[in-house]
């Protein structure tokens, strides 16, 4: 078996900063309203013509600027997307085209909020299997493409950005880690988007293109989800949750950070979200909080982490990885 490092990190976010006031002249809401149920002072919103796959080679080419990386060798792109610009191409061809890569494996994957920690396990699978070498593995949304703002429950949560890693087999230390996965696909409905079929499971849904929510029913499985699935993450790494330097959840909401860590007993100093700056930006959300926790001095180097999506599917999937930036 291969082992396996990440050898980089880039990120990007869209110029218009939108704050809570925006909404206030649209909805019934308030800053206040906002920032008591979900701790969210802004997000950023993309340019109309503004979309996932431009955001990609922006957050790649901040990669290659800091880092002075070379594409030109990688041999797979996974893209982990919602919102891609069109069904095809996928979003992972357009990056792959964008940087000027030669040719190169190119697949998007669709698990929502849990993206970006699949792809990661997918990518660390592919290098140690030998398969692969060299991976640039992305989370990125436009999710303003696909609110409906009229519907308070969703429209004040999403934003958009759009992070990425470069994973690489390597002959030092092998710092990504075991990851669990899993689904309950019979909750679908209670977070979807549909622009197509009108069934989730038998059950009626809406196909209108907007993201549509339970907010209840999918905040009590999060929060059960994130905390037992830190501790299974930990134990399948032979780790306890104080043995953890840094924890990088979906960054959905950050009063349910705060319920679950409480539960855990696991100060909220050791939480490293993205979420109250840039607001849910789905897969883009793990890999964000990473990026500026680095450049924020939150996460050093040698930093022990667990990573962990939940969203859509309804799906959840983690990843254990020693931090080398």
């Amino acid at each position: 078996m291969n082992k396996v490092t990440v050898t980089a990190i880039g990120a990007y976010h869209p110029c218009d900063k939108i704050t809570n006031e925006f909404f206030e002249s649209r909805l019934d809401t308030s800053d206040q309203w906002i920032r008591e149920r979900t701790g969210i002072e802004s997000r950023y919103f993309t340019e109309k013509d503004e979309y996932t796959g431009e955001m990609c080679v922006k957050a790649a080419l901040d990669m290659k600027e800091n880092y002075g990386v070379d594409f030109s060798d990688v041999d797979m792109i996974l893209v982990a997307t919602m919102t891609a610009d069109h069904v095809v191409p996928n979003v992972a061809c357009q990056i792959q085209a964008g940087l000027g890569i030669k040719s190169t494996g190119a697949i998007d994957l669709t698990c929502a909020c849990s993206g970006f920690c699949y792809a990661m396990a997918l990518a660390k699978g592919l290098i140690a299997s030998g398969m692969h070498k060299k991976i640039l593995v992305f989370g990125a949304e436009t999710m303003s493409k696909i609110l409906d703002f009229t519907d308070r429950n969703t429209c004040i949560l999403f934003g958009d950005a759009a992070a990425c890693v470069l994973v690489e087999a390597t002959d030092g230390e092998n710092t990504v880690f075991e990851s669990i996965c899993g689904t309950d696909g019979s909750m679908g409905k209670e977070l979807y988007m549909s622009m197509r079929s009108n069934r989730a499971n038998g059950e009626e849904i809406l196909a209108d293109g907007f993201v549509h929510q339970n907010g209840r029913a999918v905040y009590k499985w999060a929060v059960t989800t994130l905390a037992q699935g830190l501790e299974d993450l930990a134990a399948k790494n032979g780790l306890t949750l104080d043995d953890v330097d840094r924890f990088v959840p979906h960054s959905a909401n950050y009063r349910m950070l705060e319920a679950v860590f409480s539960r855990l007993g696991i100060s909220m100093d050791k939480c490293v979200e993205s979420v109250r700056k840039y607001g849910n930006t789905s897969a883009a959300s793990v890999p964000l909080a990473w990026y500026y926790g680095i450049k924020e001095g939150r996460i050093k180097k040698g930093d022990t982490m667990l990573m962990l999506g939940f969203g859509a599917g309804l799906t959840y999937a983690g990843i254990c990885v020693k931090n080398t930036l």
